[in-house]
């Protein structure tokens, strides 16, 4: 029996990409489907201006949204110590000094080149979003973080470094290829060239699948498939 696959375009700095990765991730231990995870810059990088130009209270009704959504699920939920994208406040536009959200989005993508990265992205979006009250920047909380995912932190930040431009050039056609899939924000799962934007249409993008033949996987059907 053959995977379905989903394409999931997720970020960093975005919350709802975080609330909806452990889904996810139940969902491709409990069937036969593959998540490919295609890692994206935030809106703020590959959008200068959607901040300056949105309108205020979308990004108050945002937060409230994404704390009762993970209360609700019993989620840890908060403010991310630092922010993994260094805001110009009085433009309101981002910084052009980057040191986090670049470094983050280029090691995933190293670790791309050598594993499913989903449970990378689980650890890492978990020790940024889960309201820590240490920096997740400092110490070795990143490197955990990375080690527990099964990946090594200096390997990657190695690839990171010495093949920024390739790197960089991959995630370019990323954000390509949401656009084309028919959203620009994440996280957008596409199934079947179908787009699903945000955490709360992930019910809808398991019906979907349901249709093309979504299957359990247990033991039992393992062996009659062999």
């Amino acid at each position: 029996m053959s995977d379905l696959n989903v394409d999931l375009y997720w970020s960093f700095r975005s919350p709802i990409s975080y609330l909806v990765t452990e889904d996810l991730k139940k969902l491709a231990e409990d069937y036969f489907v593959t998540i490919n995870v295609t890692p994206v810059y935030p809106i703020a990088i590959r959008l200068p201006d959607f901040i300056k130009k949105a309108q205020p209270l979308f990004f108050s009704y945002l937060i409230r949204d994404v704390m009762r959504t993970a209360e609700m699920r019993g989620k840890p939920f908060g403010k991310p110590n630092p922010d993994p994208i260094v805001m110009d406040e009085a433009a309101r536009r981002a910084h052009p000094d980057q040191p986090y959200i670049y470094r983050l989005t280029r090691i995933a993508m190293a670790a791309k080149r050598q594993a499913p990265i989903l449970p990378l992205i689980d650890e890492i979006g978990t020790l940024i979003w889960s309201g820590q009250t240490h920096g997740w920047d400092q110490g070795t909380y990143l490197d955990e973080a990375v080690r527990r995912a099964g990946f090594d932190l200096p390997a990657l930040d190695a690839v990171a470094q010495n093949e920024a431009e390739a790197l960089d050039a991959a995630i370019t056609a990323h954000q390509d290829d949401l656009e084309k899939a028919g959203h620009w924000g994440v996280p957008t799962m596409v199934f079947q060239g179908e787009p699903f934007f945000g955490q709360d249409r992930f019910d809808h993008l398991v019906w979907l699948m349901r249709q093309h033949g979504l299957k359990k996987w247990d033991q039992s059907t393992f062996n009659s498939d062999r």
